[in-house]
This record gives structure tokens, sequence and C-alpha cells, in this order.
């Protein structure tokens, strides 16, 4: 060791602004999902969006059984079929434009809904 000092954990928030642009919603795939962190401040929030027949939903990036980030693949949040999203560390799934945990070890929580739009075919903060 050289004595530096271990580097500190990033501090998050939970939260975004409104109106902030994330990708153009053609940058999507029906159905598909991309992640994003978004710096705010000297914090750092992490979420989602996925697209499920024509309907955009946004979440926090946080598994509500025991909160780490779903994806173990950089914007890979849905099964192979595109019908579900899936927690890659212990499995659980959830309904893509409701969060609702459909099965896995925290069957019946919800993901923490992140509010987004479309608007002239951006996806935006809400």
């Amino acid at each position: 060791m050289t004595g530096e000092a271990a580097p500190a954990e990033r501090a998050r928030v939970w939260k975004t602004p409104p109106g902030v642009a994330l990708c153009a919603e053609a940058d999507l795939a029906d159905p598909g999902s991309r992640g994003f962190v978004l710096k705010i401040g000297e914090a750092y929030f992490h979420g989602f969006v996925v697209r499920k027949d024509g309907q955009v939903a946004g979440y926090v990036d946080r598994c509500p059984h025991a909160g780490f980030p779903l994806a173990i693949e950089l914007d890979r949040y849905l099964t192979p079929d595109g019908s579900l999203i899936l927690c890659g560390w212990h499995g659980a799934v959830f309904q893509p434009l409701s969060g609702a945990c459909v099965g896995g070890p925290c069957a019946g929580a919800k993901l923490t809904p992140w509010p987004v739009t479309v608007a002239d075919g951006v996806v935006r903060t809400a």
C-alpha cells in the first residue's frame, strides 16, 4: 500500500429534474431497454427505460430484493424474448410497463418508477 485513501463511494440521488433529454425514441427497440447514469450536482442517478408495445416506462436501476442494479451487461434489462425486465443477479422478473415483480425473490414488490415522457420523438425526464 502506498498510504493512499480508498476512493470514496459515489453519492447517489433517486430523482432527476424534468426535461433532461435521454435519447431518441427511435433509438429504443420495441421491445428494448437502455440504461442511463446522470450526474446531478456531485451525485449520480442510475436509471433505465424500457419500450414495449409502443409505450416507454422508466425505472430507478435498483432491484427491490437486494438493492443491486438490475443489468449485468450494459443495457440488458429485458429477458431474451423481451417480454419481462430481468434482474440478472437473482432472477427476479418484472412487468415492463408497471414494474410489478411477477417472479423471483421479490414477488409482489415493484420497481421504483422514474418519470419519463416522450415528446417530438425524444425520451425525456418528466
